[in-house]
């Protein structure tokens, strides 16, 4: 459950440009849902201290222009270039960070490897720093594949991957990809016309990898659950249940909450105030949509002052469960 001011969502519009920039505020502070195991125990996230954000986070949101996010003239809908585009934008723009490349393909031969999603460099420090971001939201599953903290448990709304598989394909491709021979003579050649002094030989080999993955984990309403292995201890959470189970759910609720659909990209941050209207009008649409594909909501409760996330999902859901990666 995330705690929320009523002024945070008072007075901002729901408007596109307002909810660019609350899914951006929201990116800068949301922790990230895992870290990964060694060899990568350092490949966190950008923090504020390094984009520069540490004293003046609010000063600066509140001074950004609104950014133009639309692919090739396009709005996108999809949440995975939405997110990718929101970094973009930050480390573009954030005081101690500059973007130096984006989709970066690593090939050989005329095969390609795999794509670096992003290159960047502190101001004050001339090392590239090979970023992969991935925004992720898993349903926990009481029952299921391996032990009870299996990644292979948690799985997404659409079940067809798995917090297993994604930190599988992170670990052992999408992370060491720079640093294969293919990958350094890549930025090894990109990186010379941005050289600052250093030969960019040597800038590749100070190169480090990094990974934010921010996004939600939802338990299952009415099962205790641990958190997956690897979780970070301040991960955002959220609650699933089935449409069947909607009655049940609701009487554990004030009776005075409200809801407001989350519509992709926007799965970010949440709406704003205007957003939220009374449960007696807008869940009868909801709820016959939520007997068919997942459906994910976001709950107030204006007394408490509080905002929750909750999936709500087929009663026949999980209709399958992705095998965990190989070797797990």
């Amino acid at each position: 459950m995330q705690a929320i001011k009523p002024q945070q969502l008072e007075g901002v519009t729901s408007s596109r440009q307002g909810a660019i920039l609350r899914d951006l505020a929201w990116l800068v502070v949301t922790p990230d849902v895992v870290e990964l195991a060694p060899p990568f125990p350092h490949a966190g996230r950008p923090s504020l201290a390094e984009l520069g954000l540490s004293d003046s986070l609010e000063t600066w949101l509140d001074g950004l222009a609104i950014p133009d996010l639309a692919r090739n003239g396009r709005r996108t809908s999809r949440m995975g270039h939405y997110h990718e585009q929101l970094w973009h934008w930050l480390l573009d723009r954030a005081p101690n960070t500059r973007l130096l490349a984006r989709n970066v393909s690593i090939t050989r031969q005329r095969i390609t490897l795999g794509e670096l999603d992003m290159l960047y460099r502190r101001c004050n420090h001339p090392a590239p720093v090979h970023l992969e971001v991935a925004i992720k939201f898993y349903l926990g599953l009481p029952e299921g594949p391996g032990e009870e903290t299996s990644q292979s448990r948690w799985i997404g709304p659409g079940g067809l991957d798995s917090l297993a598989l994604k930190c599988g394909h992170l670990q052992r491709h999408q992370l060491p990809l720079s640093t294969t021979l293919a990958g350094l003579g890549t930025l090894n050649h990109w990186l010379a016309p941005r050289d600052i002094g250093s030969s960019a030989s040597l800038l590749a080999s100070q190169l480090t990898q990094r990974l934010a993955m921010p996004g939600v984990l939802f338990y299952p309403w009415n099962a205790s659950m641990p958190p997956p292995e690897g979780a970070t201890a301040t991960h955002r959470r959220g609650r699933w249940c089935h449409v069947g189970d909607w009655p049940a759910f609701v009487a554990t609720l004030p009776v005075s909450f409200l809801v407001a659909w989350l519509e992709k990209p926007h799965w970010l941050a949440p709406p704003a105030f205007d957003a939220f209207t009374p449960a007696s009008v807008s869940l009868r649409p909801l709820l016959a949509m939520a007997e068919y594909r997942p459906q994910q909501i976001m709950l107030y409760m204006p007394l408490e002052q509080r905002t929750e996330r909750l999936f709500i999902v087929p009663d026949n859901w999980p209709r399958q469960i992705p095998l965990p990666p190989t070797g797990r």
